[in-house]
């Protein structure tokens, strides 16, 4: 990157410094350069400096001040962009940002550990929060309903108060988060529902996607109505969820060498490992991986839109082989529930793929291979949708209604729903009908959908089937 400019000569061109508007307009571009993690204060002064000189040369040149700010800034590039250079310049400084150190500028220290210290409180509170049950006599081994009902609650309260404090969300929305919690962990605990039942399982699966919800209120700073918060919470979600499989895998290779170097002394320290390790752990892990996202999302390229360009086209041909292989071999979809749950999967995990296409593209650029790409992925999806609960529906009319069938048939027909809309919008992108506004659109506001449904299942579910 060029960040050497040219210095005007004395007493010719327009002073910048004579121009109120043009120092505010500067202003504000180095105030908002200054709050990129990349760049130290010395950077931004540096970029600062060549703004001015380019501002100069092109003010001399006859240009209005106004103009020249605008023109200069587009030719130094995008502000991401001049922030990647910069860590590619001073890769060593990215590494050092990667964690947390003792040093460095004042003014950015302070807020760091304080947020730190915050994000330690809160992991803290998770900890020790699912070890509370085992005063009253609780254990994973003889009480598994409950947990699977409630580990959603030990880890979620404390993240979405970590946002809390971090947002500084207001004290009324701060209420309905509360309400919200508290309605979670009467739908959890009130009925009852024995360790065994399929209402419980889905009260254990849908309970944590009603509260993660919840948190993204919370991570919106209460503005959950903007959809452009909405697709941030969106993007922190795919983030979120690599970083906790990262912390998760380091802390499997963790417990293996722990139990490992015991055993090798005589000493089994399994109930130590899963009885209090692996948990607590567990629990932490979800604020403190928040927290990385939160901590690192300006020092590195986010990951979930690079692994979504890697696996999209990944999902779309074992799709297509898959649906070639229907029409060859002529055989349906045998549901079994664990069937049943691996095509849900398969169809939430195209709905993350599309999900973090979108939130990395930029909506003016021109149609390419990928969204063509992204096309055949969704329609792939829909046409296995469409089988899928035509097999659902077969096995209902055989066996009538429960609540296994009941919750498969809602949330593939909840899924259909947004895949066929997506596969129009797409369809309307690509052929010139629609703006790519539209699909994200559509996305960040669908999330109401997948929110009252979830809710619908933890509350009305186990009524509704007898608890069973």
């Amino acid at each position: 990157m060029d960040t050497e400019g040219t210095a005007p000569e004395a007493g010719t061109g327009q002073d910048v410094a004579d121009d109120p508007a043009l120092e505010a307009q500067i202003g504000e571009w180095v105030a908002y350069m200054r709050r990129r993690r990349e760049l130290s204060a010395a950077d931004a002064d540096e970029l600062e400096d060549h703004l001015r000189n380019r501002i100069d040369e092109l003010t001399e040149a006859g240009l209005q001040p106004d103009e020249a700010f605008l023109i200069a800034v587009k030719r130094m590039g995008s502000l991401d962009e001049v922030s990647r250079e910069f860590a590619r310049e001073h890769s060593e400084r990215l590494w050092k940002q990667l964690v947390l150190a003792g040093g460095g500028e004042p003014a950015k220290t302070g807020p760091a550990r304080k947020d730190m210290l915050i994000m330690i409180a809160c992991a803290a509170v998770a900890a020790i929060g699912v070890k509370i049950p085992s005063l009253f006599g609780q254990t994973f081994e003889h009480d598994f309903g409950f947990f699977a009902r409630n580990l959603s609650l030990f880890a979620l309260v404390p993240l979405a108060a970590y946002f809390v404090w971090r947002r500084q969300v207001r004290p009324a929305v701060v209420g309905v988060l509360a309400l919200l919690f508290v309605l979670g962990a009467i739908g959890a605990n009130v009925y009852p529902l024995a360790n065994d039942a399929d209402t419980t399982i889905l009260t254990g699966i849908h309970l944590p996607i009603a509260l993660w919800l919840v948190v993204g209120v919370a991570y919106a700073g209460g503005d959950w109505r903007s959809g452009s918060r909405r697709m941030d919470f969106i993007r922190f979600t795919g983030e979120f969820f690599i970083y906790y499989v990262l912390i998760a895998l380091g802390g499997g290779v963790l417990i293996a060498f722990t139990a490992g170097v015991f055993n090798a002394i005589g000493v089994n320290a399994e109930t130590f490992l899963g009885g209090w390790l692996l948990p607590c752990g567990a629990m932490a892990a979800v604020v403190v991986a928040a927290w990385l996202v939160e901590a690192k999302q300006s020092v590195i390229e986010n990951m979930a839109p690079v692994l979504t360009r890697v696996f999209t086209p990944l999902f779309a041909v074992a799709l297509l082989a898959f649906l070639a292989a229907i029409v060859l071999t002529g055989n349906g979809i045998d549901i079994e529930r664990d069937v049943l749950i691996l095509f849900n999967l398969v169809l939430v995990a195209v709905l993350g793929l599309l999900l973090y296409g979108i939130s990395a593209r930029e909506p003016a650029a021109p149609r390419g291979w990928f969204d063509r790409l992204q096309f055949v992925l969704v329609v792939s999806a829909l046409v296995i949708d469409v089988l899928v609960l035509l097999s659902v529906n077969g096995r209902i009319a055989e066996f009538g209604f429960s609540a296994n069938k009941t919750a498969a048939l809602g949330e593939n027909v909840v899924l259909l729903a947004n895949l066929a809309w997506s596969a129009w919008l797409l369809y309307g992108f690509l052929w010139r009908r629609a703006p790519f506004a539209r699909l994200e659109k559509w996305q960040t506001g669908y999330l109401v959908v997948y929110t009252a449904w979830a809710w619908f299942v933890v509350l009305a579910f186990p009524p509704l089937f007898d608890f069973v």
